[in-house]
């Protein structure tokens, strides 16, 4: 509220008396505090470069798949962008396929007074709109990016990723394969002319196809999903060589694979699970005794070893409200893990070092509720 004048009587010039400024000074200064510290935090956060691109992201930044209807309520995904931003993440990611997730980002933005300029980096995806979606028809293309443009209250973006380039049954992308050429790549072309795109990415979830795509070089980030973990590491046979070697930056998504590494269960959840191969039930074993060794939750156990390697640009937290956000901010501010951990680490890997057939995402709360609860 606006304060009203003060009263002539008592005043000079106009001037509060010493004791109302006294009383002034003080409660600016309470309102500055918050704002202080979130200038402290900032200077925490440790950023890299993202490829080629030569742009400074900071080391976690914000999925948006969890900030939409699939995380919660309106209030909660703006406590999570406002928390993000607070404590200086400067990039954040959305696709038009993460349900609602480029309105409810917009609404956040708005929220916090944010105009189309955006102190922070953005990017979404090609892909899955409008429907019927049609990956080789041009306008198709171009009135997916004016409905993201208008949902997230943007003039542009930093980053526009071809979403699923790579599974040819989902979204048929390249009109020739073998040379890796679609309609997809005129309109990025046009858009970075346009000044409404300024670099452009692959974001996929397989492990192997999307490496021959980053060897093109005609991209300049590559955001990989569920194949950069503690546990599943699969990209690291081809996606990252390809990515290191084209100078192409990386995104890893899903650190915490969607919820596998969130917790600890009990053996007795882990035994009466009947997919469950015994490789992996030993694993996960072997994984929690450790994590009860160094004292260290598995989820910060997990996303310190994401972005102990040097050659990640950014790790991607699926972080749904406020707390989740302080709780990932809080491991990685930790740093790198120790050598002797992750040789540790490596070890445990090692004892699964490929995904057992038809093993489905390892999400356990079904069997939980049967007979307890996580550790």
């Amino acid at each position: 509220r606006r304060r009203s004048k003060p009263p002539a009587t008592g005043c000079m010039n106009g001037h509060a008396p010493p004791a109302r400024q006294a009383v002034d000074n003080r409660v600016s200064i309470w309102r500055m505090i918050p704002v202080l510290l979130s200038i402290h935090e900032r200077q925490t956060v440790k950023k890299r470069t993202l490829g080629r691109t030569g742009l400074q992201v900071t080391e976690l930044s914000l999925g948006g798949l969890f900030v939409s209807k699939l995380g919660g309520d309106q209030e909660a995904s703006n406590g999570a962008v406002a928390r993000a931003l607070e404590l200086g993440v400067n990039y954040v990611d959305t696709a038009p396929t993460y349900a609602d997730s480029e309105v409810v980002l917009g609404k956040a933005f708005k929220s916090l007074g944010l105009g189309a300029k955006k102190p922070f980096y953005l990017s979404t995806k090609l892909g899955g709109r409008p429907e019927p979606f049609n990956p080789r028809d041009k306008d198709c293309l171009r009135k997916s990016v004016e409905i993201s443009m208008k949902d997230l209250g943007v003039d542009h973006f930093d980053i526009l990723y071809v979403h699923e380039p790579e599974r040819p049954q989902q979204y048929d992308w390249w009109t020739d394969p073998e040379n890796v050429y679609g309609p997809v790549l005129d309109v990025l072309d046009e858009l970075k002319k346009s000044g409404v795109v300024r670099y452009t990415g692959l974001g996929g979830t397989t492990a192997y196809a999307m490496a021959r795509l980053v060897a093109t070089g005609k991209f300049d980030v590559v955001l990989t999903a569920f194949n950069y973990s503690l546990l599943w590491r699969e990209a690291e046979h081809e996606i990252l060589p390809a990515a290191k070697k084209a100078n192409v930056g990386v995104v890893i998504g899903s650190p915490l694979q969607q919820g596998s590494l969130t917790q600890c269960w009990p053996d007795a959840v882990l035994d009466s699970v009947p997919w469950l191969s015994k490789p992996r039930r030993d694993q996960l074993k072997a994984l929690y005794a450790f994590c009860r060794e160094i004292d260290m939750p598995l989820p910060e156990l997990s996303i310190r070893w994401v972005v102990s390697n040097p050659d990640i640009s950014t790790v991607l937290m699926g972080a749904a409200n406020r707390q989740q956000v302080q709780q990932n901010f809080a491991s990685v501010e930790r740093g790198p893990l120790p050598a002797d951990i992750r040789k540790r680490a490596d070890e445990i890997a090692a004892m699964v070092p490929f995904r057992p057939f038809e093993e489905p995402g390892l999400r356990f709360e079904h069997y939980a509720a049967k007979i307890g609860g996580a550790q």
